[in-house]
């Protein structure tokens, strides 16, 4: 089977020759550490570095649901530890220049209210802007014939966009709080003006595309569970999320997940009811354990990630037991595993090329032969610490 049958037999729990080989990506940071360890200094991107490790590629439809414009990016400070600048979501921050930080302090956020809302948002989220809907690209016929050909190896998707976590970027963790509790109607024209327009510009892709998946990105979680309460959630979210899976489901996608960190828990019931059946990168230590949620929801949830990212900090031994830990239930289909979020820089590329190979020996996935003959991952793998587990 090729990638694309492989991809939509395993989301829908039937058998595979082998599971997907797909990994969440890497932070800045991680490369530059480990272009000292070995990596080629050209692999500095996540989507390099997803070639050059050999990985299963995806194919999207090219939406645009965001703003357009995007807020200029310019830098309103420097000094020589730090920047502050104003990023494409109009958020003011600063950035550290040495890298000891990946999450910059954030200073100000644009969206306070119903006037910034109105005379700022609003109109960078244009539903008539023609550039957002991939039917009036030049490209469309071809682009269609391309991922409509049974011949096209690659899962095709969807962006579902995000109905809370871009609120929580433009206004920020307190601000966004607050306006829920003090303008609950902005929250629910906001949140309706976003579905509004996901709907709108999914809507004829889903219609003339046989697309596989749809994923969205919705940010809203930390370690003590969701931002918002339960029965926020239900009022102004879950409406609107069935609002957009119900046009992709009418049109024969039924894998929907989105993309949050933190402790979901409690927030896998209100996607389930808003159509939402996939999570992902379901972040071990924040407290979203995978085999517990796989043994509650068993084959109404598909999982993506999973993998705790702390056992490949903490070397080839706790490698092998976590991957041994998750076995059973990933071979029971509907989940990819993977790194449970961007792969840090406290993973040395050396472990981080062991559990490659535990994880592909485990589920059954060849080891790229192009990857496998480079002389620096032929050297790593040579060493007498690589090899002694």
């Amino acid at each position: 089977m090729n990638a694309r049958q492989r991809w939509i037999r395993c989301m829908h729990f039937q058998s595979v020759d082998y599971i997907p080989d797909e990994e969440f990506g890497y932070w800045d940071e991680t490369f530059k550490e480990w272009h000292k360890q070995g990596l080629p200094e050209e692999i500095d991107n996540n989507e390099k570095a997803d070639q050059y490790f050999g990985f299963s590629p995806r194919s999207l439809v090219p939406v645009k649901l965001g703003l357009i414009p995007s807020f200029e990016q310019r830098i309103i400070e420097e000094t020589e530890k730090y920047q502050i600048i104003i990023d494409t979501d109009g958020v003011k921050k600063q950035i550290f220049k040495d890298g000891t930080s990946s999450i910059p302090h954030y200073l100000e956020f644009p969206l306070k209210g119903r006037k910034e809302w109105e005379e700022i948002f609003k109109p960078r989220l244009d539903i008539n802007l023609a550039e957002r809907y991939p039917e009036n690209s030049p490209n469309w016929e071809r682009i269609k014939a391309q991922y409509n050909d049974s011949d096209w190896d690659k899962p095709v998707g969807i962006s579902i966009g995000s109905l809370f976590g871009w609120l929580r970027d433009w206004a920020g963790f307190e601000g966004i709080s607050v306006l829920c509790y003090d303008d609950p109607e902005l929250i629910t024209e906001i949140v309706s003006h976003l579905a509004s327009l996901t709907c709108a510009v999914i809507k004829r892709s889903a219609q003339e595309i046989k697309i596989d998946f749809g994923a969205g990105w919705e940010d809203m979680c930390f370690k003590q569970g969701p931002i918002i309460s339960p029965k926020m959630v239900q009022k102004f979210l879950v409406p609107n999320y069935k609002r957009i899976t119900d046009i992709l489901r009418e049109n024969g996608c039924d894998i929907i997940y989105t993309d949050c960190d933190g402790n979901i828990n409690e927030m896998i019931d209100p996607w389930l009811e808003g159509g939402i059946n996939g999570i992902f990168p379901v972040e071990v230590a924040a407290g979203s354990d995978p085999i517990a949620i796989r043994k509650k929801y068993k084959d109404r949830v598909v999982i993506l990630g999973g993998v705790n990212k702390r056992a490949l900090i903490a070397g080839k031994e706790a490698i092998k037991k976590e991957i041994n830990r998750i076995k059973p239930y990933v071979l029971e289909g509907g989940w990819i595993p993977h790194v449970d979020h961007r792969c840090p820089p406290d993973v040395t590329f050396e472990n981080y090329l062991y559990y490659l190979d535990i994880k592909r020996e485990a589920f059954g996935i060849p080891k790229p032969e192009e990857f496998e003959s480079r002389p620096e991952i032929r050297k790593i793998k040579s060493k007498k610490s690589y090899r002694s587990l």
